[in-house]
């Protein structure tokens, strides 16, 4: 019986360990390596502006959205990813990146967050959701932006 007990719990906290396993998006760490890689690859440039340790929607949707096995191959097809992050903790973003992510939200007038969004490698913006959605909702926009960049 003890081995019974032993055996199961192995196998659920083996089991726990597998299913938290974080899928990775890959996240330009600047936003000229972003628009480099827009240049190259022909592709828009998907911006996040997200309070990563402080909003609870960016949160959720980081957890419900981006990492998901469907936006990682949507992403990785037909997006450049770049996270502009507004953290309560200044340690998480470079103060070069947090320069440049100030002159972002400046820019293009971004005032919540969570927000998204769309712009080509010239800074030509596409289209933008501000707030928090479900999932499935942002895909059909995300689709609608990228053939309008075709």
């Amino acid at each position: 019986m003890k081995h019974f007990l032993l055996s199961t719990i192995l196998f659920f906290t083996i089991s726990s360990v597998f299913a938290q396993e974080k899928i990775r998006i890959n996240w330009q760490p600047t936003l000229q390596d972003a628009i480099e890689k827009s240049k190259d690859e022909n592709k828009l440039i998907l911006v996040y502006f997200t309070g990563s340790d402080w909003c609870g929607p960016c949160i959720n949707l980081d957890k419900n959205l981006f990492h998901t096995e469907k936006f990682r191959k949507f992403s990785e097809e037909h997006l450049v990813l770049y996270m502009a992050d507004f953290p309560r903790n200044k340690d998480l973003v470079s103060k070069e990146n947090r320069k440049i992510n100030k002159q972002l939200s400046e820019k293009y007038g971004q005032s919540s967050f969570p927000t998204i969004l769309l712009i080509d490698n010239t800074g030509t913006e596409y289209g933008r959701k501000n707030g928090s959605y479900l999932p499935e909702y942002y895909f059909p926009f995300f689709e609608e932006m990228v053939n309008q960049f075709k």
